[in-house]
């Protein structure tokens, strides 16, 4: 799909005055300048900074060709510089989301409808909450929403979707009249842990022996080292890469990062990373890659060239809550899914997308299947927050 469809403003009436407002479509977050960007985003969630978004876009990893073309939809302020962004994708299928709508896609399409392109308001590849309209002036939010709907109007797409909106944005959402749809994650909260063993003492027994069990068997052997900043070369990137590759091969058939990602990621934001590698006789045989918030820890990626029992969860849970803890953040958020996370000290929360759909019939028929699927999802989180393995009354 070529830029060149797309016009270059969208002309809406402001929600919140009589005046009107002209949000423009630009070409790439590459072609936003970085303090603009970042005025409106902020500093505490990496994902939403230009730098990143800008590397996705950059080594070829979201692109119009792979299925995500960067339009982001901008709003200016006094003296033109942008006011508020939503990072914006006109998508051609629904990989790399991780809020599944597959199923909503057959049935508009059994109905004779197109349901791709649609408009994704995201960061790629990235189940991580937060921000999803970045506003330097916040008043603009309730304009940056219409905006939105009026690209996906005026350009005849099936809907726009908003995913893993953070919770403090979701009433904007909710007043302009969008679906609202709940998911599940598994979160570590740090409860002002001065070591990891004061996060043990707070589980049962029985659980913490095991995962003094687990961790024994995953480390035998091996050495773990913790990387970031400078400490991390071209050679670190290359073996992570082999496990990148073998652990997206397996989960989505083809790994949606491209080398180059990484090596722009190294070179940009390495002060934002932090990568944990299992060596044996110093060789990296696994690795698992963070991403370093103001206030939290984002695990993202892990891979390894060698089975080891309980390496998986050394490295991307327990070594995660050590760097947690000694860094002073408050959680750390480990990817989508996984019940499995549960026994480690992860606790269930809600996550979040809104969705804006213009047909009526098809608008009645998801927000039927999602009453029904929040209904099982608070059941299901009443169920699983009694099986954390927290010592009880602690």
């Amino acid at each position: 799909m070529s830029p060149s469809r797309w016009p270059n403003s969208v002309p809406i009436l402001a929600p919140v005055s009589s005046q009107p407002i002209t949000a423009r479509i630009a070409d790439g977050v590459a072609s936003i300048r970085p303090a603009e960007w970042d005025a409106c985003a902020g500093t505490a969630n990496p994902f939403v900074g230009h730098a990143f978004l800008s590397l996705l876009e950059r080594s070829g990893s979201a692109t119009a060709r792979a299925g995500w073309q960067p339009l982001p939809i901008v709003i200016d302020g006094a003296g033109g510089c942008a006011a508020g962004i939503a990072p914006a994708y006109v998508k051609a299928h629904s990989q790399g989301e991780y809020v599944f709508d597959h199923g909503w896609a057959d049935a508009w399409e059994r109905a004779g409808g197109n349901y791709y392109p649609k408009l994704q308001v995201a960061v790629p590849f990235t189940p991580v909450p937060g921000p999803r309209l970045l506003l330097r002036e916040p008043a603009l939010a309730p304009s940056l929403i219409a905006a939105i709907e009026a690209v996906t109007d005026q350009n005849g797409l099936s809907s726009a979707h908003v995913t893993f909106v953070e919770t403090a944005q979701l009433h904007w959402f909710e007043t302009a009249g969008w679906l609202v749809r709940a998911g599940t994650q598994f979160h570590w909260q740090n409860h002002d842990y001065a070591r990891f063993d004061d996060f043990l003492a707070a589980l049962s027994s029985r659980k913490r022996k095991a995962i003094r069990k687990e961790r024994a068997a995953a480390l035998e052997g091996l050495t773990v080292r913790h990387l970031t900043g400078t400490e991390i070369t071209e050679a670190h990137w290359d073996a992570f890469w082999e496990f990148y590759q073998d652990t997206g091969s397996r989960k989505w058939g083809r790994p949606y990062l491209t080398r180059e990602f990484f090596s722009l990621l190294g070179e940009e934001m390495a002060d934002k990373v932090l990568l944990i590698f299992a060596e044996r006789d110093g060789v990296p045989i696994a690795g698992a890659l963070n991403l370093i918030g103001e206030d939290a820890l984002y695990g993202r990626y892990w891979g390894a060239t060698e089975e080891v029992p309980f390496l998986h969860f050394e490295l991307c849970y327990y070594q995660a809550i050590d760097a947690a803890i000694s860094r002073g953040l408050a959680r750390v958020e480990a990817g989508a899914q996984g019940e499995h996370k549960l026994a480690r000290g992860y606790a269930p929360v809600t996550t979040w997308s809104a969705h804006y759909i213009p047909d009526l019939g098809f608008r009645r028929a998801v927000a039927d299947f999602l009453q029904r699927e929040r209904e099982a999802i608070e059941r299901e989180q009443e169920w699983l927050g009694e099986m954390t393995p927290f010592r009880r009354g602690g």
